[in-house]
């Protein structure tokens, strides 16, 4: 059974960092996309950054651009994303996926696989 798990949401203040990982068991994603979504209160889930299967090409939102990096080791099956510089319209929670193929993909609706998610609260 496919289980995506993640960790390291907490509560940061404005400016801090924190940094999510996802651990992937059941299956070896190390040819497949991965990436991070998150879902706001009263919001759609969106997508924040994805990055495909040996980490050569990545896409961020706008909205964290320049704030977060996304990485993976594929050897841990294991995907990270660093969040620097949070604000406090980074509170969501965070989602971590994988499609079931594709080496990359940055649509969201691609991918098959999903965590539960970890909440990511910034306070101002």
């Amino acid at each position: 059974q496919v289980q995506l798990v993640e960790s390291g949401g907490g509560l940061a203040q404005a400016g801090g960092s924190l940094r999510l990982s996802c651990a992937a068991s059941g299956r070896s994603f190390r040819l497949s996309a991965m990436g991070w979504f998150r879902q706001a209160p009263g919001k759609e889930r969106e997508s924040v950054a994805v990055i495909s299967w040996n980490g050569g090409n990545t896409n961020y939102a706008d909205s964290v651009k320049g704030r977060f990096t996304i990485s993976r080791d594929n050897a841990k099956n294991t995907i990270y994303l660093q969040m620097s510089s949070l604000k406090p319209e980074d509170t969501a929670v965070y989602y971590c996926a994988a499609d079931r193929d594709r080496p990359y993909t940055t649509a969201m609706d691609d991918y098959d696989y999903w965590g539960q998610g970890t909440q990511v609260t910034v306070s101002s």
